[in-house]
């Protein structure tokens, strides 16, 4: 009986553990890509963090890398919804040998199940999601 009360509390005191445990790296790295990017300043209110939505151009204006890390790299550092992994020959080698264009499709308008349009860059310009395509697909081959 004595086992079992401290078993019981050994229990009770990890449960406690692992609830008050702060989050993973992991977690902590996908809520910094998805956090918000900036907020809506409305003619005669204060404009202070209106700037913070610039931040997004600036990405984008960074080259292919900085916008594969914006926008890219939740789902495809991972493999989110069958998303080619970054670098995995294996899941790119059918992709890439449907050409190119197809692979800029996909980006632009979007592909079931998990792809958004435009990966959901939309301050990003046509040349810089190809650019970004073939950043991706340099680092697969």
């Amino acid at each position: 009986m004595k086992i079992e009360k401290i078993l019981l509390a050994i229990a009770v005191l990890a449960a406690m553990l692992v609830q008050t445990a702060s989050p993973s790296t992991m977690e902590k790295e996908v809520a910094e890509r998805i956090k918000k990017v900036g907020s809506i300043c409305v003619q005669g209110e204060s404009c202070e963090q209106a700037t913070a939505a610039t931040g997004v151009t600036t990405a984008a204006s960074g080259g292919a890398d900085a916008i594969y890390q914006a926008s890219c790299a939740t789902c495809h550092s991972i493999g989110v919804a069958g998303a080619p992994k970054m670098g995995d020959k294996a899941e790119w080698a059918p992709r890439i040998s449907k050409g190119m264009d197809v692979l800029y499709a996909s980006v632009f308008n979007g592909l079931a199940p998990g792809m958004p349009a435009r990966g959901l860059c939309f301050t990003c310009s046509d040349d810089d999601l190809k650019a970004v395509v073939d950043f991706m697909v340099e680092k697969a081959n």
